[in-house]
């Protein structure tokens, strides 16, 4: 799955409406522009394809003072809230060693509620478990990674990636079950976007053409 899907229906979902440049500028506040493929041109044709597909809904709004042509504000449907919380679980419980989905679901994990968050993670410690123990079908790690020439250094990384990735994940499910963090419907949630006009330290800087839409 992409990650960028799962980000832009996040970010519009904090807002409540948002237009496009807000949404490019909270992905770069979170740095995803840094472990993702969140580009501005991705972001802007996301939004774009999403509104055609109904997961979100477009609202033209009248230019400003200054002219230029009307703005977009987009609005999360109940189709895009189903679609974002469909690829926030399916994100948590998949192991996939590329770290975009992953760090886009650790950081919307507490629009769950805290049991089902623990009880996804639980799922994907087990599929980490069962895909390390396909690697070991075809490796050893005793006998060292020279057995398959330097190529069974790649399947030597991924066992220790699997290892890293499952101690990791039982030591978040902890944390989660000991009370850390404010999940859904236990009270104010997190917020992770930047207000109206609140300047973006991370910002990139470069222009896009989809910022003044």
């Amino acid at each position: 799955m992409s990650a960028i899907r799962l980000l832009v229906l996040g970010a519009v979902r904090m807002h409540g409406r948002a237009h496009g440049y807000q949404v490019r500028n909270d992905l770069e506040y979170w740095g995803a522009h840094e472990w993702s493929n969140a580009k501005p041109g991705s972001i802007y044709h996301a939004l774009k394809q999403m509104a055609k597909q109904g997961l979100l809904h477009a609202h033209e709004i009248a230019p400003s003072t200054a002219g230029g042509p009307p703005r977009t504000e987009y609005e999360i449907t109940q189709p895009g809230t189903e679609e974002y919380f469909r690829l926030l679980r399916e994100a948590l419980v998949t192991y996939d060693q590329r770290g975009d989905v992953k760090t886009a679901a650790v950081g919307f994990v507490v629009d769950l509620p805290r049991a089902e968050a623990v009880a996804l993670l639980k799922e994907r410690t087990l599929r980490i478990e069962q895909w390390r123990a396909s690697v070991l079908e075809h490796y050893v790690p005793e006998e060292g990674p020279e057995q398959l020439g330097h190529i069974g250094e790649i399947m030597n990384m991924w066992v220790h990636t699997a290892d890293s990735e499952a101690e990791w994940t039982r030591g978040l499910i902890e944390r989660i079950e000991g009370g850390a963090y404010t999940f859904a419907d236990e009270g104010d949630p997190f917020v992770g976007i930047l207000a109206e006009g609140e300047e973006n330290p991370y910002a990139t800087g470069e222009p896009h053409p989809g910022d003044a839409l």
